[in-house]
Parts: C-alpha cells; sequence; structure tokens
C-alpha cells in the first residue's frame, strides 16, 4: 500500500493461491462471454444492469431511491424522494453514460468523473480535499486517511502503478479500488468513486465489464466489503481486498452467463460484430468466424439486414464483394 509520505512499499498484496485461482476462474468465465457473444449483451439487459449499477452503488452510500424509481429517472418520469438522492442518481445516470469516454489510466479524466458524478452535491466537486478526513463508524473512527498535502503525490502514484505494473488489469482494478479508499481524495464520494473506476479499468480488460453490475454483487456483500476494507487497513497491504473483489467480479460473470443461455436474433449479431470487430471492411467470412455457429445463408440475410439498417455498406459483387461499416 502507499504510505502517508508518499513511499510505496514492496507490494500492493501477497499472491495468494486464492488470487491465483480466482484469476484463473476468471479468466475462463471471460472466454466464454465471448464464445456467448456477452461482450455486448442486448439493449434490453445493458439497461437493466446499468440500474443495478447505479442503484446499487448510491444504495451502499445511504441512497433511498430503489431500481424502479431509478429507471423512472433514466426514462424522464417524475419521481417522488428526497431532492439530494435524485441529484445523486441524475448525476450518476450521466456518468455511467459516458464511461467510455474515461482514460483508465488519467488522473484528470478520474477528477472529471467525479466532477460529475458529485456536481452541485459539494463544493470543489472535481478537486482534492484540502481538509483532513476520517471515516467514522459507530461513533469512533475507523479510518485516518493520510493528510491532504500528501494527497495529489499518492494519487499519481497509484495512477503510476496502474499504468506501468505488470499485474494484469483486473487485479489493478481491485487494488486501485482499495487504494483509492485508503487514501481518500475527495471530501465526499469516494465510495461510489471507488466502484466506478474499478469498471473503468476493468473495462480495458473486456467491454462485457461496462454493462456487468459488480456493484449490486458488492450490495449483496456489504458487511464483507467493509470487512475485507478493514482487514487490508489492519494488516498495511490490500490481499484480502483483492480475494474479495475477484470472488465478486467471478460471480457477476457467474450470474451474467447463467442468465443469457439464448439465441441471438438476427439484430442482435449485427450490432454485436459492429461493436466488436476491429476493422472497418471485412468480408462475409470475417462475420463468420465471428458467429461459428449460424449457416452461410443465416449470415448473407444478416449481411443484407445490416445494409438495411445502414449499419454498414456493400462494396463490390460476387466474389469481389466487401462491406464497409458506417
Amino acid at each position: 500500500m502507499l504510505s502517508y509520505d508518499g513511499i510505496m512499499s514492496q507490494r500492493y498484496f501477497e499472491g495468494t493461491s486464492q488470487i491465483i485461482n480466482l484469476s484463473t476462474e476468471i479468466g475462463k468465465l471471460l472466454g466464454s462471454v465471448d464464445a456467448a457473444y456477452l461482450r455486448r449483451p442486448t439493449a434490453r439487459l445493458r439497461k437493466a444492469n446499468r440500474i443495478k449499477s447505479i442503484q446499487s452503488s448510491l444504495w451502499i452510500e445511504g441512497n433511498t431511491l430503489s431500481e424502479k424509481q431509478v429507471s423512472d429517472i433514466i426514462e424522464s418520469k417524475k419521481v417522488v424522494g428526497p431532492e439530494k438522492d435524485i441529484r445523486e442518481v441524475k448525476n450518476a445516470i450521466s456518468v455511467y453514460n459516458k464511461l467510455v469516454e474515461f482514460q483508465y489510466d488519467s488522473t484528470r479524466s478520474y477528477q472529471s468523473a467525479h466532477q460529475l458524478l458529485m456536481k452541485g452535491l459539494v463544493k470543489n466537486a472535481g478537486k482534492y480535499r484540502t481538509e483532513s478526513v476520517g471515516v467514522f463508524k459507530g461513533g469512533q473512527i475507523a479510518h485516518l486517511a493520510p493528510p491532504a498535502g500528501n494527497v495529489d503525490h499518492l494519487m499519481k502514484e497509484l495512477f503510476s502503478y496502474v499504468k506501468k505494473s505488470e499485474d494484469n488489469l483486473i487485479i489493478k482494478s481491485c487494488v486501485f479500488h482499495y487504494e483509492m479508499e485508503f487514501i481518500h481524495p475527495f471530501m465526499d464520494g469516494n465510495g461510489r468513486m471507488g466502484r466506478l473506476w474499478q469498471t473503468v479499468i476493468l473495462m480495458q480488460e473486456n467491454p462485457v465489464f461496462e454493462f456487468l453490475p459488480v456493484e449490486f454483487e458488492i450490495k449483496s456483500k456489504q458487511a464483507k466489503y467493509y470487512e475485507a476494507l478493514a482487514l487490508s487497513d489492519e494488516l498495511g497491504v490490500c490481499t484480502a481486498f483483492v480475494e474479495y473483489m475477484l470472488g465478486v467480479i467471478k460471480d457477476s460473470l457467474d450470474t451474467l452467463l447463467a442468465s443469457q443461455r439464448i439465441h441471438l436474433t438476427g439484430e442482435d449479431r449485427i450490432y454485436y460484430f459492429k461493436s466488436n470487430f476491429s476493422k472497418t471492411e471485412f468480408v462475409r467470412k470475417d462475420y463468420l468466424e465471428m458467429f461459428k455457429d449460424i449457416s452461410t445463408a443465416t449470415a448473407t440475410r444478416d449481411m443484407k439486414k445490416g445494409i438495411e439498417r445502414s449499419i454498414w455498406k456493400k462494396i463490390g459483387e460476387n466474389r469481389t464483394t466487401k462491406y464497409q461499416m458506417i
């Protein structure tokens, strides 16, 4: 972990067998996600999971609004509830809608996210704190954060770890989440920022994490979440928290896979291909390589439908036929 004077210790966490085993299982599950074409789930599932993510992360911080109310706010319907809670949801919606725009290893991007997340809720949103801060539990201080004068340097070192370390991105996301909570760089909003930025880092590993409600799993295991944070504080390394979060990520992927044993429609395949094929030009063979379980005739029908939907256009005829993304 990072010390108060900003000098990084030799390691953030111990490489336990549990961490190794969970990392391996997550790798296998991500392979299954790709095989099931779930890198970008259906529109219905994306919306449902986004609602779960927002409601769960804010609920952990004391927000009283339900998933139904969050859904209503997304749909611009009138919601009755505390003004502060409604503002928190509206801010979170705007931030989660911009997830792909944030640079996971940029302090400027990170502070920009906090500015949007806490707009109208705190003074100096997006700026690191200039005062001392502690986390209280039951009237007693549970965690005294590093002095405010060290925050900028500590966060720069943490982002340097994210950018340069040889640890895999999934591990990095867990380490960042814990260390950010330890540093407590903002006067308020640190918990929801830790969960948000872990998602931003995870998205660099696989696009499925943009719409995977990891926050919902944390909510259902909230007591253990705080236990893992406290134990990591006590031991001086975040091993316990990394183990906990890897378990949460694994459970989230398990839930996604278990709920999505469905047949993709032609439209699902078209939009999935557009989101996940890296080049602007392709041939029908490229489409069949991604969807190995469909026939040539089905691929041809999808090609035609993609043209009709203005997703791509056809170039050439017969053997020279190519398609270009629009």
